[in-house]
């Protein structure tokens, strides 16, 4: 096989880990990981967001992966930054550390999302995308975690090994949307995992909630569950603010993030995926451009944003600095100043005014 057929196929694999391709599914009469109610966005065997599609089909994703315009990117992005968090934070502390993943240190408790330690973002050890830095925060230098948010089953969010070392380590409560307990429990069946349905809501302690929201992505972990478990974005209510967690989406007609602050008021920080998002025709219905973000961040009335979600997998065509060039350009052109809402690297911290450790 040439080398050019094997980049291929690893591009193929990089479009099922973060799920940008409708594949022609098997029938199947029952979703193994979910059998709840029928609803308005679940049809009893799988989920969608009403009136919007995400997916495209097998033509489109062959057109993308036969065509030109891939950017190679390098064996290594290192970051400048690297972080050891203190054990507890009694005010608000964010730590990019790799991808989307983040540790969200607040009211005394350790938050994760979307943790991913591993070194592919892949169900295959030998192909799949490859990281290109190193986490920012070592996982050996990761303070005690208290609750693991999953805002989908695809591998660079949903990463098993990760959160096996995690429950073993500190057996954290596990917030994911319906269905995704089931794929967590077949790798480590005594978890802990609280499930919850788009306008949901947990209770994490310490006056910290969690809430489910919709988003304009899907899920897959293979070739015939697609839909088959729910997605979704998180808002965070604290003592400190509210932070709302976007996960993987697309823009769409902007309704999910200006439902944001009728409900919870205008966001403390907002962490918003950035990269991911080329070719535009095949990506834009689920996935942000910088551009997209910056339209998200005013929508959401934040006070401050972050952008995530770039330079560690290569999941898509754009050069691995090009979210960040894209970035600072869509914010001079909306008027906002770039400080507002930078591209973080992992283990950049963010942290607002009169933070507390301890």
């Amino acid at each position: 096989m040439n080398r050019r057929s094997l980049g291929r196929i690893a591009s193929a694999a990089a479009v099922l880990t973060m799920g940008g391709v409708g594949y022609a599914a098997m029938a199947r009469s029952r979703n193994p990981y979910y059998q709840g109610a029928v609803s308005d966005h679940f049809d009893g065997i799988r989920f969608h967001r009403p009136g919007v599609a995400t997916e495209k089909g097998m033509l489109e994703l062959a057109r993308w992966q036969m065509g030109r315009g891939r950017a190679s990117w390098p064996p290594r992005f290192p970051s400048s930054f690297a972080d050891k968090p203190p054990e507890r934070v009694q005010g608000l502390r964010v730590v990019l550390v790799g991808h989307a993943t983040l540790l969200i240190q607040v009211a005394g408790l350790n938050i994760l999302t979307d943790p991913i330690w591993s070194e592919r973002a892949s169900p295959l050890r030998f192909a799949g995308p490859r990281r290109v830095n190193p986490p920012g925060i070592a996982f050996a230098d990761l303070p005690p975690i208290d609750a693991v948010l999953v805002t989908h089953n695809h591998y660079d969010h949903l990463d098993v090994a990760t959160i096996g070392r995690l429950w073993e380590r500190d057996q954290p409560t596990i917030v994911t949307p319906l269905g995704n307990d089931a794929i967590i429990r077949a790798h480590e069946d005594e978890a802990a995992v609280d499930t919850l349905d788009w306008g949901g809501s947990v209770t994490l302690g310490e006056g910290v909630e969690a809430h489910l929201l919709p988003c304009n992505h899907w899920s897959a972990r293979g070739i015939n569950d697609r839909r088959m478990a729910l997605w979704g974005a998180f808002v965070l209510t604290t003592p400190a603010g509210t932070l709302y967690l976007a996960g993987d989406t697309g823009y769409g007609d902007g309704d999910i993030f200006r439902a944001v602050p009728e409900r919870f008021g205008p966001p403390r920080l907002a962490c918003l995926p950035i990269g991911a998002y080329e070719p535009r025709w095949f990506m834009e219905a689920q996935h942000m451009n910088p551009s997209d973000a910056v339209k998200a961040f005013a929508d959401l009335g934040a006070e401050q944003a972050i952008g995530i979600h770039w330079g560690t997998f290569q999941l898509t065509n754009e050069p691995v600095d090009q979210p960040e060039i894209d970035l600072a350009a869509a914010l001079a052109e909306a008027g906002i100043a770039p400080e507002r809402f930078p591209a973080f690297r992992p283990g950049q911290v963010w942290e607002p005014a009169g933070t507390a450790a301890g």
